[in-house]
């Protein structure tokens, strides 16, 4: 039952009881001589104490106090005090009633994370040379993970008052047990790997869970290489879903950056081998002479030519030399040393012969990704309506509900016959410029639009709104769309647009210029 004010009744009923309780001590003292005036007239003074303490309206679980509030009528002083304490090891409570500066058992819990005090059982967590000691509580950790559950209460557990895990790092240990005690997830780019590896390792799959969460959304170019190695040594075939959409789509940016050599050789080999790579294959052979140099490094030998051809093994030949550009692979491939001069006739041949002789590196070509075009416009208009440009700005803003490429725009040409044009094309995300490039292309006085490209394909995360924008340069007679639509559905990616503040040439959802995105799905 809950009073008017929303107070627990359980206070109001010892209240009404505690006449009842002092009638009856005054029975017992009259019936042993003792004076009942003395008797009656005194309450203890805890009586006192206990009436006057007023309860709080009910707490919500500790898993629903997200993010947790401070507690009424307690010293915030000190409760941020001890909430630093999980910054610290072996530290110490020097208050002697602490548990009542916390009102919910999550919160008490909390208090315990990383903490000496009644520590049962200690980790030495981290390789030598770098370790950490570690206090924990078997309870609390049993309740959190099922191995610690196994290795304190199980039928084989042992009696151990320090353990040693040398193959977890101390920060990611860390992040695991302030998930067990705090019921906090707390993860950073530098530690959700070694975050995952621990909460696989001990079965925390929630934990688990939020760290794949992260690696998604943090996803890119720059770290999709590393991220599918570990998505598969990790077995998240959702994150090495998405890491291959990221590969295929930016194949030449994830293969230039850093993450790239720090593979192992079968992530190589499943790079080496995609059949939808979007890349040239001389950005391919690069990559992967560089990946050969440090994989000498960490087999600790001279990165020679001829240890470089060594690691990369028969990899090599998966490599598509022959589908280069002649003048990629003259230039390029041939002069690298990496092959044999039987192979380097080899490929000329390939190229100029009629007889081709037969080779080992795979020569067929990628076939790569079809973009596909969103097109915003339902009719375009000319000659009578003609469109100008004189250097301003025609610009649009989208968002979409899937992660996609944008590879370029689709736009206009002239509508008096062929003409040359030059675009400046760019995309921002709140003001940030994501991708430009300037480029010319050849209209043929069709109504037909004419593709420009980005120098990389831009990622585009779903549900924030981008903006599109292109200076045109040339004939200012030109095409121009008409009867916009403010949502396209464009296979399984749905693509809504708005006007953009940019936009001071007339551009907008109804008509004008950028009719088509063009991207990676």
């Amino acid at each position: 039952m809950v009073d008017e004010k929303g107070k627990n009744m359980k206070c109001l009923t010892f209240f009404l009881m505690l006449p009842e309780t002092v009638k009856n001590r005054s029975k017992k003292s009259s019936k042993k001589g003792n004076s009942s005036s003395s008797s009656s007239s005194k309450l203890p003074p805890v009586c006192y104490e206990i009436i006057t303490l007023k309860t709080k309206k009910k707490k919500k679980m500790a898993a629903d106090i997200f993010p947790r509030k401070k507690p009424a009528n307690t010293n915030t002083t000190a409760v941020q005090q001890y909430h630093q304490q999980n910054l610290n090891n072996n530290n110490t409570i020097p208050a002697p009633n602490w548990q009542g500066l916390y009102p919910t058992i999550r919160e008490r819990n909390a208090v315990m994370f990383n903490n000496d005090l009644m520590a049962d059982v200690h980790f030495v967590v981290g390789p030598p040379g770098g370790t950490q000691r570690l206090p924990g509580h078997k309870y609390v950790l049993a309740v959190g993970s099922s191995v610690f559950h196994a290795m304190f209460y199980g039928e084989l557990a042992e009696d151990k008052d320090e353990i040693r895990i040398p193959d977890v790092e101390p920060a990611a240990f860390l992040a695991m047990l302030k998930y067990i005690y705090c019921d906090e997830i707390d993860l950073a780019a530098d530690t959700v790997l070694a975050t995952l590896y621990a909460a696989k390792k001990y079965i925390v799959p929630h934990l688990a869970r939020a760290c794949v969460n992260f690696l998604e959304t943090s996803l890119s170019a720059k770290n999709a290489c590393v991220l599918l190695s570990q998505s598969c040594l990790f077995e998240e075939p959702d994150l090495t879903q998405r890491c291959w959409e990221v590969i295929d789509a930016q194949a030449e940016l994830a293969l230039k950056s850093e993450g790239f050599c720090d593979i192992d050789f079968q992530t190589l080999e499943s790079i080496l081998r995609r059949e939808t790579l979007n890349a040239k294959e001389i950005v391919v052979f690069e990559a992967a002479l560089n990946w050969a140099e440090v994989e000498c490094q960490r087999q600790e030998v001279t990165a020679t030519i001829e240890n470089k051809r060594k690691v990369l093994g028969k990899a090599l030949y998966l490599i598509r030399i022959p589908t280069m550009a002649l003048d990629d692979f003259a230039n390029g491939a041939a002069q690298s040393g990496i092959l044999t001069l039987n192979e380097t006739n080899d490929i000329f041949l390939w190229y100029t012969a009629a007889k081709k002789p037969e080779l080992q590196f795979v020569s067929k070509p990628r076939k790569g990704l079809v973009p596909q075009r969103c097109h915003r416009f339902q009719s375009c208009a000319y000659r009578s309506n003609q469109w100008r440009y004189r250097g301003r700005c025609d610009s649009i803003q989208f968002a979409v509900d899937k992660r996609v490429f944008i590879a370029g725009f689709g736009l206009y040409g002239s509508s008096c016959g062929s003409a040359e044009y030059s675009a400046k094309i760019e995309l921002k995300r709140q003001g940030v410029i994501l991708g430009q490039n300037l480029s010319k292309y050849f209209s043929d006085g069709s109504s037909n639009t004419f593709p420009v490209w980005f120098e990389y394909p831009v990622q585009i995360e779903p549900d924030t709104f981008y903006t599109a924008s292109v200076i045109l340069d040339g004939n200012e007679l030109s095409y121009f769309g008409q009867e916009g639509m403010t949502e396209v559905q464009c296979g399984k990616v749905t693509v809504q647009f708005q006007c953009s503040s940019d936009s001071t040439n007339g551009t907008g959802v109804q008509g004008g210029q950028i009719p088509e995105l063009i991207f990676y799905a």
